[in-house]
């Protein structure tokens, strides 16, 4: 029990949370520890997110793509850390993402309903959830203002941050070349300009069909200016 518990103080959403208190929930909330082998499908895009998923051990490869699959952007996630953790609450409540075991992973799993018992019961928890909801909210805000007068390699930048998550790794952006610039609006010869423009100052590197992110934390002072 222990060495669980030590492993919940490691969660982002539980940081700050004290040994006393974790051990209390514990006992009060249902958890289910659930294990998967490497390959195994953990989530469907669309399945209706009933439950926070938190990774305890192992990596996963997380997809987001489009209607007609011509467009995606994949990342890994690894323990610990939490799967689209601004999905559990909201007028549209599925995963947008397809999420892969790459590893054996063992996962917490938490009802929606027994999630929020927990946001009531400390302040710390919930402080931590609204944190995380009001970054991405103004990861949005900022993202909109790009698109209007941002340059085009704000605007990548964009989709690249807001189709992964902030502790994601090895964030790639899959799609035809002569699909990638027509998404983004832009004519081919400026959009690879910038692209090279990006990959000279160590942020993302490119072939024909994928953008792969170097520096994630580079894109986000783009957009932030």
């Amino acid at each position: 029990m222990d060495s669980i518990l030590t492993r919940l103080l490691e969660l982002p959403l539980f940081h700050g949370v004290s040994n006393e208190r974790i051990s209390e929930i514990v006992g009060h909330i249902k958890l289910n520890f659930l294990k998967y082998p490497e390959g195994a499908t953990i989530i469907n895009a669309g399945t209706p997110c009933n439950h926070i998923q938190f990774i305890l051990n192992g990596q996963v490869r997380s997809t987001i793509e489009n209607s007609d699959g011509r467009f995606s952007v994949s990342q890994t996630l690894t323990g610990p850390d939490v799967v689209a953790p601004d999905c559990l609450f909201g007028l549209k409540t599925c995963y947008p993402c397809t999420v892969k075991a790459q590893t054996t992973v063992n996962i917490l799993s938490i009802s929606k309903a027994d999630y929020l018992e927990i946001l009531k019961r400390d302040s710390v928890f919930m402080i931590n959830y609204l944190n995380l909801l009001s970054m991405n909210a103004q990861k949005a805000v900022q993202g909109i203002l790009a698109l209007t007068t941002g340059s085009i390699e704000e605007r990548v930048a964009l989709w690249l941050i807001s189709l992964s998550q902030s502790r994601g790794r090895d964030i790639t952006l899959t799609c035809r070349r002569r699909d990638m610039y027509a998404f983004f609006g832009l004519q081919r010869s400026a959009f690879f300009a910038s692209l090279e423009k990006m990959k000279e100052t160590g942020l993302i590197d490119y072939t024909a069909n994928e953008i792969k992110v170097i520096n994630r934390r580079g894109l986000v002072t783009l957009i932030a200016g």
